[in-house]
């Protein structure tokens, strides 16, 4: 029977988890915003994790750089914080990324919205003429 996950998925969404819960609790600077974990992908030889955020209420470039910074400063701390919760041999080394496919999706979703709405409105014209 083939797995249906591998190590690499099975670490990463533990490590997920624990940074979701690791995050709010031991990283105590006011200017980290409000952080969603929204992935994190583990190289095969478990050596590199890219841990992909977003920022609640804010897609500012300034405030998304200061808080990536803010959190990249962090991981080696989180790191060795990961390394209490999780029993395996070494934890990755955490680099942090903002995942922008929320507000894309968003965009997306408002472009369709748009072109829906005009349709509508040309289909109103044409039935009136």
């Amino acid at each position: 029977m083939s797995k249906q996950y591998s190590r690499a998925q099975r670490v990463g969404d533990q490590i997920q988890r624990e940074l979701a819960m690791l995050i709010p609790r031991e990283v105590k600077d006011p200017r980290l915003g409000f952080v969603t974990l929204t992935g994190v992908d583990v190289s095969r030889d478990l050596g590199h994790a890219k841990v992909f955020i977003t920022l609640m209420n804010s897609e500012e470039r300034e405030t998304v750089d200061a808080n990536l910074e803010l959190l990249n400063e962090a991981a080696g701390y989180l790191r060795m914080l990961l390394g209490k919760a999780i029993k395996i041999r070494s934890i990755p080394q955490l680099r942090f990324y903002y995942d922008d496919s929320v507000s894309r999706g968003a965009y997306l979703s408002s472009l369709i919205d748009r072109a829906m709405a005009s349709d509508r409105n040309n289909q109103a014209q044409d039935g009136e003429d």
